[in-house]
């Protein structure tokens, strides 16, 4: 079998159950993401992507879909390719942000995730408030003031300019290796965020991001 993932069609069969005359192979797991955004999302995890793939093809699976759609109906479609797939998908991600979506709408969204988790399929909700540029920052510095995203783009853009002499626009190419070697960076103050918006619902957690959650799990993977 290579290796490689169980296929949904080969479920239950009784060719697929492990022999005890063979040592069982832990079986890679399949990723889907989904992102709202059409540009910066697909660029910057694509590459994420590709860089897995170089090195662990037979190991972690990623299939990334940029639909731009709202927090709500991104769930949908996630909901939709899941069950069209062919592959078991062992994680969902959902990477949406805040922007001006209803905080209801928001909020629904993140419960759907953990309401329709099952054992098979565990949906994150890898939301940012108010955008993913909040995610970006982090790699550069702490942020707790509640910014409008407007005023993201300035800061971010000076932080680039810096490292590597280059603004920061939505669909940068690169955005992933500058970013990269800052990565442990953002998680920890990611992670200060989380814990400061704790008991907080995902609307009211501004400025506040799970991405990091994604990069945890796939970390050993890059």
């Amino acid at each position: 079998m290579g290796g490689k993932p169980p296929k949904k069609s080969d479920m239950g069969k009784a060719w697929m159950k492990p022999r005890r005359d063979f040592r069982q192979m832990i079986a890679p797991e399949y990723h889907l993401i989904v992102t709202e955004g059409t540009e910066t999302e697909p660029q910057y995890f694509g590459t994420m992507k590709t860089i897995i793939d170089q090195k662990y093809r037979d190991r972690i699976h990623l299939d990334i879909t940029g639909k731009g759609d709202n927090t709500l109906s991104l769930f949908n479609r996630a909901l939709r390719d899941v069950s069209k797939s062919n592959n078991v998908y062992k994680h969902v991600w959902l990477v949406f942000d805040k922007d001006d979506f209803p905080a209801e709408q928001f909020d629904r969204t993140v419960e759907l995730c953990d309401s329709c988790s099952t054992s098979e399929t565990t949906y994150h909700a890898a939301w940012s408030n108010q955008c993913i540029e909040l995610w970006f920052l982090l790699h550069f510095s702490f942020i707790q003031a509640d910014l409008h995203r407007s005023e993201y783009w300035p800061k971010l853009s000076d932080c680039l300019a810096k490292i590597s002499g280059k603004k920061y626009k939505k669909n940068r190419p690169d955005m992933y290796e500058i970013l990269r070697p800052y990565l442990d960076r953002a998680i920890r103050n990611a992670i200060m965020l989380e814990e400061q918006n704790r008991g907080k619902s995902p609307s009211q957690s501004a400025p506040g991001t799970l991405v990091h959650r994604l990069f945890e799990m796939l970390r050993p993977y890059l």
